[in-house]
């Protein structure tokens, strides 16, 4: 004897007519949502956005001087960090001068 494999769904309450559409899908299309924001909201949206931006990390090999390398040594682990930031600090610098 075999056995139906196959397990029937009883339809959703606010499904109608066969439609798979439910009524939250339904009531949340209808909501209007406001797309005018003072500026000091779209800052913050920006900023909110921004604390969770990361960007990509590629590995390179670099050859740098060993006074360099210990300098950002000498506070201890995360140097690699420290020097990603100082290199952004030039990078961006030198972005606003053009």
């Amino acid at each position: 004897m075999q056995r139906d494999t196959k397990k029937r769904r009883k339809a959703h309450p606010a499904v109608k007519d066969g439609s798979k559409r439910r009524a939250g899908a339904r009531r949340r299309k209808e909501r209007t949502i406001s797309l005018m924001a003072s500026a000091s909201d779209s800052n913050e949206i920006v900023d909110r956005i921004l604390s969770y931006y990361r960007p990509l990390k590629k590995p390179v090999t670099l050859r740098l001087d060993a006074d360099v390398i210990a300098w950002f040594k000498k506070d201890g682990k995360r140097y690699q960090t420290r020097i990603n930031e100082a290199l952004r600090q030039v990078m961006e610098r030198e972005m606003k001068k053009i």
